[in-house]
């Protein structure tokens, strides 16, 4: 799979994965979310990026 194509599948993922939570009832959906910004955080943070 190049670069290009396992970008546009996160991409489809991430739009899934807000889909999900935004189904959820008002009062779990502060938790779902918390849940991603962790996970979004976490691969930010293991992700390499251009020394500033």
């Amino acid at each position: 799979m190049d670069r290009m194509s396992a970008r546009e599948d996160e991409d489809g993922d991430l739009l899934s994965t807000l889909e999900v939570i935004e189904a959820q009832p008002l009062a779990t959906r502060a938790d779902a979310y918390e849940a991603l910004h962790d996970t979004l955080a976490r691969r930010l943070e293991a992700t390499p990026g251009t020394p500033s």
